[in-house]
């Protein structure tokens, strides 16, 4: 998997955040993704429980699922995900960077073998799930995706992926073991895209125009009702 080619890649350690202002953030990130030109790494946190749910699925749906609140709906796909104990990230790849042209299931193993790997730098061992088992539909951590990461065949991370022109937004969710320093996990999962793709990590904070359009996703979106609540009838705009 070693890929000895030099190349930058912006993280962002955002810290931990509101939930409508997470979402949004995401969101403002893939809008920008073409214009910013390298991938970005975002990891962040929640400043409050809360539980996201995917662009598709349906509130009504969703909301007897859990007792999280808020109840927030995504930019990507994928089903249910609790926000009370977990590591969140994202990744967006520009247009032009060659993993955005893996096809969908390429990307999500891509994604999940490089935690795979972190995971192992800190002695924990992980696997791939070698296919779909679904125990309750609409919930991320119920059964497993082709692909998840696994723990002696219980899932610990998912992800969910849009693409569009501006290029291709991650957001992923990890359930970490226990007595596992979250920081130790994200410095080795960085360590690990040094070693095996030649990453150059340049340390970055969002300029203004992403918190700027962010800001403005809240409000006609993410911290709407109307927009949590209603019913997806078509593709991510």
């Amino acid at each position: 998997m070693s890929e000895a080619v030099c190349e930058r890649w912006y993280c962002l350690r955002s810290g931990k955040g509101g939930s409508a202002f997470n979402m949004a953030l995401d969101e403002a990130l893939l809008e920008h993704g073409a214009a910013l030109g390298r991938p970005v790494l975002r990891l962040y946190g929640w400043t409050e429980p809360a539980a996201t749910f995917g662009y598709f699925q349906r509130y009504a749906d969703v909301e007897v699922m859990t007792t999280l609140r808020p109840l927030v709906r995504r930019p990507t796909a994928g089903g249910l995900v609790p926000h009370d104990a977990d590591w969140t990230y994202s990744l967006v790849i520009p247009p032009a960077h060659r993993w955005y042209a893996l096809r969908a299931v390429e990307s999500y193993r891509r994604l999940h073998q490089w935690l795979r790997r972190a995971f192992a730098e800190l002695g924990v061992p992980t696997t791939l799930a070698p296919a779909r088992r679904k125990d309750r539909p609409g919930q991320c951590f119920a059964g497993a995706e082709q692909s998840d990461l696994l723990i002696q065949n219980r899932k610990i991370a998912g992800a969910a992926q849009r693409r569009n022109r501006q290029g291709l937004l991650i957001q992923g969710s990890v359930q970490p073991p226990p007595g596992l320093p979250r920081g130790r996990w994200e410095d080795a999962l960085c360590a690990v895209a040094v070693r095996e793709w030649g990453v150059a990590w340049t340390r970055w904070d969002a300029p203004p125009e992403v918190r700027e359009r962010a800001e403005v996703l809240v409000r006609q979106r993410y911290g709407c009702a109307a927009y949590n609540r209603r019913r997806s009838t078509g593709a991510p705009d």
